[in-house]
């Protein structure tokens, strides 16, 4: 059973950046497309954004991108999301989750289709 870590999360000021980090352990990730989700206080859990396997697609939600960046270092079994330009808007606490079909490249942006997921880490941004 593949389990998930994420860490890198905090309290920041608008403005500042994080980066937040998923490993993957007892299975590699390594053949496995990977996404972060975020969910605020009273709000459902959304889709920010994704990989595929290879790292040769990425995809983001549109209230991130041109901030956010994913990315993935397989020999070491991690995905990260470099989150710049933060403001209060992304509060919420961040998942990482992992598709169990090798090699798919089909992302998508809802919760179905990602079998694991991490326990989260808290992101807050302060004005």
């Amino acid at each position: 059973q593949l389990q998930l870590v994420e860490s890198g999360g905090g309290l920041v000021q608008a403005g500042d950046s994080l980066r937040l980090s998923c490993v993957g352990s007892a299975r590699t990730i390594t053949d496995y497309a990977v996404a972060w989700f975020r969910q605020a206080p009273g709000k459902e859990r959304e889709f920010v954004a994704a990989i595929t396997w290879s790292g040769q697609k990425t995809v983001y939600t549109d209230s991130v991108r041109g901030r956010f960046i994913i990315s993935r270092d397989n020999d070491k079994n991690t995905v990260y999301l470099e989150m710049n330009r933060l403001n209060p808007e992304d509060t919420a606490v961040y998942y990482c989750t992992a598709d169990s079909r090798p090699g798919n490249t089909i992302i998508s942006r809802t919760r179905r289709g990602w079998d694991y997921w991490g326990q989260g880490t808290q992101v807050t941004v302060s004005s």
